[in-house]
């Protein structure tokens, strides 16, 4: 069973990602397998349709007591009713209740995009009705804002109403102070494609540890969310981030793209469908495209011809 871990103000970080559904290990149930390596874990399924609650006490009798999961409020809620309280809305705000109290649920996440059918004048008075009426015993309401601005008068709402502004930490900051950072990381890529490197994750974890946070939660929601997540996991366990393959360098590289890279290709392509992940230098792992964005324009017939390439260019390296 994992320890939280416990920082030097007392304060805790909780660490996981979005699901566990690809969490695999041969022989042993995903959930099972998800909760030995994480101490967190936040549910999507929710956003698109609610569980039952049996489903919620199954989950929550297969995992650690100190195990701890967030919910995502169903996106009808806010897309389709606009986060107003009309008989359909309330039931299903009231099945949510009873689900995070199932689950013992840290936080219910709701999520208000641009194409909400919320007008701006009218979301300060939809969300001060959201807030108060919720009520699932110990869980926290944190509100994430997507492509949109909202006004100082939503935020005032949600500061008084104890409510969480949630940020991807690795490029925002919450707009008020709150006891409790909840942080959905995606990171700087399009449609979740991203890999974040130690550099990253190393400013990502300092920041959840500033004293004003009593507890800070990480999602990481990336196409690494896994290996994210356990890298940072390592970091503040360990006081390291662990090496992510057997080679360095370009070696390292050549193991990465030999995964899906496609040849001939041309260092434009390459760039474009894989700079967004991480190699092993030898002393950090680092971004393939702060090699990559370094070589000249041309044309590869296949990864061996990449390869010696990048050997001609060992400045690009720590070691080679």
């Amino acid at each position: 069973m994992w320890k939280e871990w416990i920082l030097e103000d007392m304060s805790q970080l909780l660490i996981g990602a979005g699901g566990w559904a690809y969490f695999q290990v041969p022989g042993v149930d995903s959930l099972e397998a998800y909760s030995r390596a994480f101490d967190f874990v936040e549910l999507n399924s929710s956003y698109y349709e609610l569980p039952r609650n049996f489903s919620a006490s199954d989950w929550r009798k297969r995992t650690p007591p100190d195990f701890r999961f967030s919910v995502r409020c169903p996106r009808i809620i806010v897309d389709h009713y606009g986060l107003k309280l009309l008989p359909g809305s309330r039931a299903l705000l009231e099945r949510m209740e009873d689900f995070c109290r199932t689950l013992e649920a840290e936080v219910m996440t709701v999520l208000i995009g641009a194409r909400s059918p919320i007008r701006a004048d009218d979301l300060a008075k939809r969300l001060t009705e959201f807030l108060e009426s919720f009520n699932a015993d110990s869980t926290v309401v944190a509100v994430e804002f997507r492509d949109m601005k909202p006004s100082e008068e939503v935020f005032d709402i949600m500061k008084e109403s104890g409510a969480i502004h949630s940020v991807d930490l690795s490029s925002d900051e919450p707009r008020y102070e709150s006891p409790v950072l909840y942080s959905r990381l995606f990171g700087k890529g399009d449609e979740n494609v991203y890999e974040f490197d130690d550099h990253e994750l190393r400013e990502i974890t300092r920041r959840a540890q500033e004293p004003k946070f009593e507890k800070s939660i990480l999602a990481f929601h990336g196409v690494r969310m896994y290996r994210d997540a356990g890298r940072v996991k390592s970091f503040v366990q360990k006081g390291f981030f662990p090496k992510i393959t057997s080679g360095v360098g370009t070696d390292s590289i050549r193991e990465i793209l030999s995964e899906d890279a496609r040849f001939p290709t041309t260092t434009k392509s390459l760039i474009k469908d894989q700079g967004w992940k991480v190699f092993q230098d030898a002393g950090e792992v680092r971004k393939i495209s702060t090699v990559l964005e370094k070589l000249p324009e041309g044309k590869y017939s296949t990864l061996d011809d990449l390869i010696e390439e990048l050997r001609n260019h060992r400045d690009l390296f720590s070691l080679n």
